[in-house]
């Protein structure tokens, strides 16, 4: 079977590379990244080299371009991670985000419907989205796969908009597709602009952490490692036509959070307890910031047996060694235009 996987040098996608180089070797596997800022080959040292994988640099966007693609290697699945997926950056830019998120979506069905057109059989277009299409909860209740999409920022319209394009070519073409929703990912080879690997990095610095607003923003996160294993199971025996929505089952205030995270990194540093807590700053809100974030995975761990490997202090535990063991990666990703990024978007 051959696979192309899109996004994969990035952080979600590296760690779903590397699954299915190393657990199906009569797969072959193409990975598709443009290398933007948060892709990175570094991340996938370990398997460059392997029988069965190749990197391609190049843009979904570029519709001749995927189309070449998907006419030469004639693929049989499509991992579709490829995504710019930062909320902030989508305040700042949402033109990047149309044009990633949703026509690069559309150039990728284009092709696979073409190519598919006369054998759909065993194919399957596997779209990767998040839980922020949903909108925002109050104190309770929990996304599950027929919440209604209620989107708030330019990025989680991007995503709701390319969800509602897969749908459309499964009803309109009968392309076979699956598609997942998933909660917060933390993890190894994170870039440096999500709250956890952000404040990992500032903690090693010594610089402010600086927290939206009161703090008291509530989000569900999801082991990136545990989200490889279930994009995995969704991708095998995942029904056609079918949403599961992928949670950790473990919601945390932003707050909470971070003061977890700045107590374990002052062991890990041998510092004082409370000694990073100090380097904790309030900052104005963002615009149109979702309340809370909780994922029902109940159907995927009911139909596919999927359930989080480990809990969220042990993940945390696993991504601080993994970023102090890894330091050189750090600043190899931290240099340069992050540090412009940085000043714009925290001042």
């Amino acid at each position: 079977m051959n696979i192309l996987i899109t996004g994969g040098a990035g952080f979600i996608g590296s760690h779903v590379v590397r699954r299915f180089v190393t657990n199906y070797p009569g797969y072959y596997i193409y990975n598709l990244d443009a290398l933007t800022y948060a892709g990175n080959l570094e991340n996938l040292r370990d398997v460059e080299d392997a029988p069965n994988y190749t990197f391609i640099k190049g843009d979904i966007v570029d519709a001749n371009f995927v189309n070449s693609l998907f006419d030469k290697h004639k693929f049989e699945g499509v991992i579709h991670l490829a995504a710019e997926s930062h909320v902030d950056r989508s305040i700042t830019d949402p033109l990047a985000f149309v044009r990633t998120n949703i026509i690069g979506t559309v150039n990728l069905l284009n092709a696979a419907r073409d190519l598919w057109k006369d054998n759909a059989d065993s194919k399957r277009f596997y779209h990767i989205s998040t839980d922020e299409v949903y909108g925002s909860l109050g104190a309770e209740g929990l996304f599950t796969e027929t919440t209604s999409y209620d989107p708030n920022s330019p990025y989680s319209a991007s995503k709701a908009s390319s969800d509602h394009f897969v749908r459309a070519y499964g009803e309109t073409y009968g392309l076979p597709y699956v598609l997942t929703n998933c909660s917060n990912n933390y993890g190894p080879n994170h870039f440096p602009e999500k709250l956890i690997p952000l404040f990992i990095n500032n903690i090693i610095e010594n610089k402010p952490l600086p927290v939206y607003g009161d703090g008291k923003y509530t989000r569900d996160w999801l082991f990136v490692e545990d989200h490889a294993l279930a994009i995995d199971l969704v991708f095998h025996k995942g029904k056609n036509h079918e949403t599961y929505n992928i949670g950790g089952f473990n919601e945390w205030q932003n707050i909470d959070l971070v003061k977890l995270l700045c107590d374990l990194m002052d062991k890990k540093l041998g510092r004082d307890k409370g000694t990073s807590e100090k380097l904790i700053i309030y900052v104005k809100d963002r615009p149109g910031h979702d309340l809370r974030y909780a994922i029902d995975a109940s159907k995927i761990n009911k139909e596919l047996g999927w359930k989080p490997s480990v809990t969220f202090e042990q993940g945390l535990e696993l991504t601080i060694d993994w970023y102090l063991s890894n330091e050189e990666w750090l600043k190899n990703v931290t240099s340069g235009d992050y540090q412009a990024y940085y000043e714009k978007m925290y001042n």
